[in-house]
């Protein structure tokens, strides 16, 4: 079992640390089939418009966050969840007056 805190892991810092990323739970932890990890997006920021081929689960943790999908977009707000489905256009935009923090869990090779 591993128990940890989330101040406690190093976070992946992108666009001029707008975005960070940190890897709670993943392959390097033991973790046979899933990753988690923690989005944090500064007030502003954004994911780049993507797609791959696994599914995500989000779980928005605090903040205002604007999911933009082909469908168009939806305001999400602290307590939403949200499923990307495999191969899906997804971005998350941080639209709030905060910072946002929203867990995100992958297959283990969306996070090798």
């Amino acid at each position: 079992m591993k128990v940890g805190s989330y101040r406690d892991v190093q976070p992946e810092s992108f666009f001029n640390g707008s975005v960070l990323k940190r890897i709670l739970i993943g392959p390097k932890d033991g973790s046979p089939t899933f990753a988690m990890r923690l989005f944090t997006l500064k007030k502003g920021a954004s994911t780049p418009y993507h797609t791959h081929d696994w599914e995500h689960e989000v779980f928005i943790v605090d903040g205002t966050i604007k999911v933009v999908s082909k469908d168009g977009e939806k305001i999400v707000e602290k307590g939403a969840f949200v499923l990307v489905e495999p191969n899906e256009e997804h971005q998350f935009v941080n639209v709030g007056d905060k910072i946002a923090h929203f867990i995100c869990v992958v297959p283990n090779r969306g996070e090798q």
